[in-house]
């Protein structure tokens, strides 16, 4: 697995650590990072090519790629991340995006957490 930088961070806040690892990232380790910081974690998985249309959410997001990989794209932003596993991505409140699952599908883990 090629990634371009450990970590990539926008002016929008939108966050992204690459996993530097060829293991996977534990799932108990994602769901112990989550409920550390009170968060509920929710897991979820897609096929392969399902998309998210076009959306905003009123919290912040934040998702740990646990298997295959998924591509965000910010059309306000002109920028798109695609997440492979282990990668921990944080998608701020209100910021315009949709996603396109890889080819062999995804696992995830998400929590969400009001900023407000």
């Amino acid at each position: 697995m090629s990634h371009p930088s450990y970590q990539e961070t926008t002016p929008e806040g939108i966050d992204l650590i690459r996993w530097p690892h060829k293991h996977p990232l534990p799932e108990a380790e994602v769901i112990a990072f989550f409920e550390s910081r009170g968060i509920t974690p929710k897991h979820w998985s897609n096929t392969p090519f399902e998309t998210y249309p076009e959306h905003t959410q009123t919290t912040q997001k934040t998702l740990f790629c646990i298997e295959g990989e998924i591509t965000f794209s910010f059309p306000d932003l002109n920028k798109k991340f695609t997440l492979h596993f282990g990668d921990r991505f944080i998608v701020p409140a209100g910021l315009r995006h949709s996603a396109l699952v890889g080819p062999k599908g995804v696992v995830c883990i998400e929590g969400r957490r009001d900023t407000a």
